[in-house]
């Protein structure tokens, strides 16, 4: 990586040309990217990407993924990695130091004099690019991928302090948040949330989105790649994501044995994390042992084959704002069986292509993934209403939509580093971009 001593001069002017339309230069400010493994990180290294793509200017300031400062290219985005640390209570997470972060942000802005500031959390590196940018009247746009319950597990934080922790998180969300001049978040469902914690200006619902090309239904390539994942060739169910208390995978394992009564099935893990030692003891407790495959960390390349493996996925979580693991199972064409908690309704109509059931209740779980897998032909129909649902949630539209707010918030010219004097005013209600 080149030293951050090194001066980056902006390449473009603003009239520049991308794709037919003004050339933008975007600088993205996240606490999670890639290499971490989440869906609020994949989602910002896709949004810049694709940014990329379309021929504007991106840059992403984010925590180094080995702790050293510096400046590196990703698929046509310009990183600019910040000093950082390990996460104690996430050993495979980093954090930004707060220590000169300001200065640093500030000499960025001064030397990109981005069109506008794109933050994708209210943390240490997000916060601190939303004070520059404000210090500076560059226009800033928030998408909230925030839930306390995400946090719990991570920090330790007991189960009798969930409540006092849960609000004053919020609150400390909402108030930066009212430092943005836009605020969108993944679905209605999200953006009714952060309203009911306090934020009473617009939230505008603008999907992850979803790649449709790259995930889609191949049954013809089912067999093969069963074997990639080492997977015996029997009724496959999926789930993707990290092995934490907020997914209640243990409630998938406590329903796998009312679903072997009837069917000769499995359930296939991709995903690490801090219970699967717990899990593992839970599946050979309730004698489903062999029909639990933990297969780890599945890198984001092979994902495709992943689901192409399975029959159907299902999830137990009670903590997403939209799931961007359940719109992957569904663009490839998967039946769904979620919990019927926060996003994840918007993401299955019940009997058409999948079913809800409430946190907690195991026996209903089993009832509805086996409602599923027989008849095989239903499967097959509910498979064909997911991969239309996520239609709905096609990235290029996502892109389309944060490409018009940039340019509805940016100024006509770089303000310079400086208090803006304008008072935030909300923006104009809109309707969200998808509906699911």
């Amino acid at each position: 990586m080149t030293p951050l001593s090194q001066r980056y001069l902006p390449r473009t002017g603003a009239g520049d040309e991308a794709g037919g339309h003004e050339r933008l230069r975007v600088l993205i400010a996240a606490d999670t990217y890639p290499p971490d493994v989440n869906g609020a990180a994949y989602f910002t290294r896709r949004l810049a990407t694709g940014l990329a793509a379309r021929g504007h200017d991106v840059h992403v300031v984010c925590a180094s993924p080995t702790g050293e400062p510096g400046i590196s290219a990703d698929s046509g985005v310009t990183m600019h990695y910040l000093r950082s640390v390990s996460v104690m209570v996430h050993d495979t997470m980093r954090t930004t130091l707060p220590a000169g972060i300001g200065g640093h942000l500030t000499r960025l802005i001064e030397r990109l004099r981005p069109h506008v500031v794109h933050a994708q959390s209210h943390f240490t590196a997000s916060r601190a690019a939303i004070h520059r940018a404000r210090l500076s009247g560059t226009p800033v746009v928030l998408t909230n991928h925030f839930m306390p319950d995400n946090l719990f597990a991570h920090a330790h934080i007991p189960e009798r302090l969930h409540s006092m922790v849960g609000a004053f998180a919020w609150r400390d969300m909402v108030r930066v948040a009212y430092a943005a001049d836009y605020v969108t978040t993944p679905t209605e469902r999200a953006a009714g949330l952060l309203r009911d914690k306090g934020f009473t200006r617009t939230v505008e619902a603008v999907s992850c989105g979803i790649d449709l090309d790259r995930f889609h239904p191949r049954p013809a390539e089912r067999t093969a790649a069963r074997e990639r994942f080492g997977l015996p060739e029997r009724d496959t169910i999926a789930f993707v994501g990290r092995l934490d208390e907020e997914k209640r995978i243990d409630e998938l394992i406590r329903a796998l044995p009312r679903v072997l009564e009837r069917r000769d099935a499995q359930l296939a893990l991709a995903g690490t994390g801090q219970r699967e030692q717990d899990l593992r003891r839970l599946a050979a407790d309730r004698g489903v042992a062999d029909r639990v495959h933990f297969l780890g960390f599945v890198p984001d390349a092979d994902l495709p084959k992943f689901y192409v493996a399975a029959d159907m996925f299902a999830i137990g979580s009670v903590a997403e704002l939209q799931s961007i693991a359940t719109l992957e199972a569904m663009s490839t064409g998967l039946p769904v069986v979620a919990a019927d908690a926060l996003a994840l309704p918007h993401l299955v109509t019940p009997g058409s292509n999948g079913y809800l059931y409430a946190p907690g209740d195991v026996e209903a779980l089993g009832e509805r993934l086996l409602e599923v897998l027989e008849p095989e032909r239903a499967r097959a129909e509910m498979g064909a209403a997911s991969r239309e649902i996520a239609r709905r949630h096609d990235h290029r539209r996502s892109l389309d939509r944060f490409v018009e707010i940039y340019g509805e918030v940016r100024p006509r010219h770089f303000a310079g580093l400086r208090r803006s004097r304008t008072a935030l005013s909300a923006p104009r209600a809109r309707r969200p971009v998808i509906a699911a």
